[in-house]
């Protein structure tokens, strides 16, 4: 189903490129549901999950960071849901477990998860991990390998 091994890239000089970005990450990604963002703080993992909402037509006033909730669902421009996660502040993976993850990971339905190290072990093994790193000249860099 997916090319073994392959280690895909994809920079981002400036906040203007964002969506075009976005556009050619969710092209490369086809076929993954769950997706965990990782990097630092203020690298820009609800930056780019709120690009990738608008591209697949979420109204962009409904795009926040879930720190508070852990979890918000949008609507796409199709009408399916989408799941936004943020596990800043889980520290014991029971946390996760009680909102539910896995009826959330488990719905075929897109999950895009910043701080998945919080949860690493309740994460499928198909999950896509993605980490941003951020250049001396403020550039993001989103790296992944698909498996």
């Amino acid at each position: 189903m997916f090319a073994s091994g392959m280690e895909h890239s994809i920079k981002i000089s400036s906040l203007s490129g964002i969506d075009q970005a976005a556009r050619e990450f969710l092209q490369e990604t086809e076929g993954y549901t769950v997706i965990a963002f990782y990097a630092p703080m203020g690298a820009g993992k609800t930056t780019f999950t709120t690009a990738i909402c608008r591209v697949l037509g979420v109204r962009e006033d409904a795009v926040s960071s879930p720190s508070f909730s852990i979890v918000n669902e949008y609507r796409t421009a199709s009408g399916d849901p989408l799941y936004h996660f943020d596990f800043y502040r889980i520290t014991k993976p029971e946390e996760a477990l009680d909102i539910g993850l896995y009826d959330y990971l488990d719905s075929g339905f897109p999950c895009i998860i910043e701080w998945p190290e919080n949860i690493e072990d309740l994460l499928p093994e198909e999950t896509l991990r993605v980490s941003i790193t951020v250049g001396d000249d403020e550039s993001r860099t989103l790296h992944w390998e698909t498996l």
